[in-house]
């Protein structure tokens, strides 16, 4: 037992003088460069801060560090140095003051490999090649009126959804609403990408899963970017090459049907986004041509981006069965509204003026933030915030989540779901001008999909509540517990008992 106790001993005083070692070693760094870099918490030599973070998920884990070391913290991941932005002020520095600053994107080794270098809309570097991207996807693929052009492939989607919770509900039985709106969400992507759903679907489908989980930045590969020995042992990039080919494989085949079908002069009543980009391509009128690689990763990006949606509407029915009031407040404004049509249309959503709806979305996204540190950022020349230095090529994280839930912005209990905080005039909003509420980022690397993810979550989420009372199956409390991951979804699958309570158009 003695023994034990000495070894433990021994081991503080070694992690102690290796804590006291690495900030010295930290500060005379600084010193030398005269630089005034935020401040952090003690970091160990090769994994650097990663310690703090054991057992918490990461954003939760550094919203905690947060509270001791500041707003601007600065970390090392693995070998990788990090600003983490906590505050409104600081995001606001970051995302607006130096927005041209931090307009740039990381790429880590798996990012790199499963992006075809940042050839896509998400990651691409900043500069000409972005730029042209960011324009073809604001005027052409996601504007208001090309995501208006949708509507009937939204509107036959929940309706295919609901059909599905009526024979649940024909049967007493609950419904799992993750599979319901992952579908949902998945096949409304689908058609407007690409037209229609496809033989290749269910494979498609599983390798942009396998490169979400990746892409979460924890790879070994990602934490020592610098070591080739890490990067094969853990054989995450190798992974993600076979993803990508496996993805382009499948989007070849995809765009041969298109470019076939363009060419005998075919084609629906409305564009698809892969028919906007083949076209844009075959126009040749772009200063950067657009090669078919980059077309297959901005479709693929597209499907990512969409995989935000359906955990927000899972959440968001979750904070529902959880909240009474919320869902009756909710579920009578909008049988309210749509009585007398039978049932939820899309072009009479803005007629109806539904005020609550959409504050029940806000809240969600505000205590559910579909991305905790949206995408990462990366510092291109060296700049100050909130005084600091922050060296150039530095990784920026913004905790959004921890942002959603700071008592500063949220008075009155910030991790309870309460639509009505946004009632009051001046609220916040989450179109990119209120950094305490940033869903969807802001600045120049905004999401461009805010249009199309809220058409089919306000959509979605007023079908849902006009044709149905949901309850948890014997009125049990529900598992809120969120799983690791780059983005923010439930532990537990979502299991409710729909009750009919009006009848869905073309259910047995």
């Amino acid at each position: 037992m003695a023994d034990q106790h000495y070894l433990i001993y021994l081991g503080l005083a070694l992690v102690s003088l290796l804590a006291m070692l690495a900030k010295r070693r930290r500060s005379a760094m600084a010193l030398e460069q005269g630089l005034r870099l935020p401040p952090g918490p003690w970091q160990l030599p090769i994994i650097g801060s990663l310690h703090h973070m054991v057992g918490k998920l990461p954003h939760h884990a550094m919203r905690d560090l947060a509270r001791c070391h500041g707003p601007l913290m600065l970390l090392r991941i693995g070998e990788v140095p990090t600003l983490v932005v906590s505050s409104r002020e600081a995001a606001r520095e970051v995302m607006r003051t130096h927005d041209a600053v931090f307009a740039t994107r990381p790429l880590s080794p798996t990012m790199r490999a499963l992006t075809n270098g940042g050839r896509g809309i998400i990651m691409a570097p900043y500069g000409a090649h972005w730029r042209q991207l960011r324009r073809i996807t604001i005027n052409k693929l996601l504007s208001a009126r090309r995501v208006l052009s949708f509507r009937a492939v939204r509107e036959e989607e929940v309706a295919a959804m609901l059909r599905a919770c009526a024979a649940a509900a024909s049967r007493s039985r609950p419904a799992d609403m993750r599979e319901q709106l992952s579908t949902l969400i998945t096949d409304i992507t689908m058609r407007a990408a690409m037209g229609d759903r496809f033989k290749d679907r269910e494979a498609f489908q599983h390798v942009l899963d396998r490169a979400i989980v990746l892409a979460a930045g924890f790879n070994a590969a990602d934490l020592w970017p610098s070591s080739r020995i890490v990067g094969r042992l853990s054989g995450a990039v190798r992974r993600c090459e076979e993803i990508l080919d496996t993805s382009f494989g499948i989007l070849d085949r995809i765009i041969e049907e298109h470019l076939e079908r363009m060419r005998s002069g075919g084609g629906g009543d409305v564009e698809d986004l892969l028919d906007v980009l083949l076209k844009v391509q075959q126009d040749g009128e772009l200063p950067i041509p657009l090669d078919t690689d980059v077309i297959k990763v901005a479709i693929t990006d597209i499907f990512a981006g969409s995989e935000t949606t359906a955990p927000t509407l899972e959440w968001a029915m979750a904070e529902l069965v959880q909240n009474p009031k919320v869902m009756e407040r909710a579920t009578a404004e909008v049988r309210r509204a749509f009585a007398a049509h039978g049932s939820v249309r899309e072009d009479k959503l803005a007629e109806a003026d539904l005020r609550y709806l959409p504050l029940v979305i806000r809240e969600t996204l505000r205590l559910h933030t579909p991305l905790p540190f949206l995408i990462p950022q990366a510092c291109q020349e060296p700049c100050r915030v909130l005084g600091y230095d922050v060296p150039q090529g530095i990784t920026v994280m913004v905790n959004a989540w921890a942002l959603g839930r700071d008592e500063r912005y949220w008075p009155g209990d910030p991790d309870a779901f309460r639509p009505e905080r946004f009632e009051a005039a001046g609220a916040a909003d989450f179109k990119g001008t209120d950094f305490e509420l940033l869903p969807f980022g802001s600045g120049r690397r905004m999401c461009p999909g805010l249009g199309f993810a809220n058409a089919n979550m306000e959509l979605a989420l007023a079908s849902l509540l006009f044709h149905f009372d949901w309850e948890a199956p014997g009125a049990a409390a529900l598992d809120m517990t969120e799983a690791f991951g780059i983005t923010a979804h439930r532990k537990a699958r979502l299991l409710l008992r729909p009750i009919l309570r009006n009848p869905v158009p073309g259910a047995a």
